[in-house]
């Protein structure tokens, strides 16, 4: 039997091609592809089987569900209940007990090698594992059942990407993000995309599956397997206030003249200097606002050991060179009022 297409299974719910299109051309754009691979893009992706998707969720607070679930037209919901066909969400899904787990189950078996696993939240191994269990069984155990088989594995957020929170000393469930569990040999190596975060900006995890089903490769990837793409510039690199700081201008706290006037907030422990995101260039809230723009410092949360680190008040490194922006290619900043 054909599988259905992801084009073909927009038109049944009636979006169109334009709008489809329309979805095809911002996501082109936040992969920084060229036109003549925007238009392959677009193609290839309408083509593309419909995936299974399978969502594990462990140690976690829900708030990276809750964040992929507020993106820009077509919405991460939509892309994922629509689009692709998730076939487990312990959060979302109405169904829950043996039914939940026997879809999840028929996927594996039926869709061996071919769903993509989305796990989100770390995974304790610890005293059994007994920190995280799910029906019945341990985090490690489910995580395990969920990665063998599938074709991608992708980490959502920063407790999946890098242990997170849970992992922070003195880490008392041995807590640890899939990447490090893999390395330990302690789940099966699959191709792994990690998204990190707290929460991980929607549209990077949007992006990142339209690049693999369009092109059927992972996208590059740095040293943290974070798509380069969008992890690689620092959040400062375009942050709209990457002026003052060349010129000097620091806010000495959150409610000075400085402050007001939108000066660099490195000196109030601003760690966009040496955090790698797309949160100055794709933006929250439909490209709106990110947290230098809005006032507030950067908290470093898609880097390892975020929680580690000093306060997030503190200034916790030299001053970076300072840059001109000329290689930014974030959209032009509107002051908030």
């Amino acid at each position: 039997m054909k599988e259905e297409t992801l084009l073909e299974s927009l038109h049944k719910r009636g979006v169109s091609r334009r709008t489809f299109l329309k979805f095809c051309t911002v996501t082109a754009s936040s992969l920084a592809l060229p036109k003549h691979l925007s238009e392959a893009f677009a193609d290839s992706l309408a083509a593309a089987p419909r995936p299974a998707v399978i969502w594990i969720s462990t140690q976690e607070c829900t708030g990276c569900s809750e964040s992929l679930l507020r993106s820009f037209e077509p919405t991460v919901e939509t892309l994922i209940l629509d689009h692709f066909s998730l076939n487990y969400h312990n959060t979302l899904q109405a169904a829950a007990g043996t039914a939940a787990e026997a879809s999840k189950g028929q996927t594996i078996r039926g869709d061996f090698g071919r769903y993509i696993a989305v796990v989100d939240g770390s995974v304790p191994i610890g005293e059994g594992g007994s920190w995280s269990m799910i029906g019945g069984r341990s985090a490690l155990d489910v995580v395990y059942e969920a990665v063998e088989r599938a074709a991608l594995v992708i980490s959502v957020g920063n407790c999946a990407s890098f242990g997170g929170l849970p992992k922070a000393d003195p880490n008392p469930g041995d807590s640890f993000g899939v990447d490090e569990l893999m390395a330990q040999q302690l789940v099966p190596r699959r191709p792994l995309i990690n998204i990190p975060g707290c929460p991980p900006v929607p549209e990077v995890l949007t992006g990142s599956i339209a690049y693999v089903l369009a092109f059927r490769a992972l996208p590059e990837l740095d040293q943290y397997r974070r798509p380069k793409v969008y992890f690689g510039k620092t959040v400062h690199d375009c942050c709209n206030r990457l002026t003052h700081y060349v010129e000097g201008n620091f806010a000495l706290s959150f409610d000075d003249e400085g402050a007001r006037n939108g000066w660099c907030l490195w000196q109030l422990g601003c760690k966009g200097p040496t955090t790698y995101n797309a949160c100055s260039t794709v933006r929250w809230n439909q490209g709106t606002s990110y947290p230098m723009h809005s006032g507030h410092g950067c908290l470093g949360c898609s880097e390892p050991g975020f929680w580690d680190k000093a306060g997030f008040y503190e200034m916790t490194f030299e001053a970076p060179a300072p840059g001109d922006g000329s290689t930014c290619t974030a959209p032009p900043q509107t002051p908030l009022s």
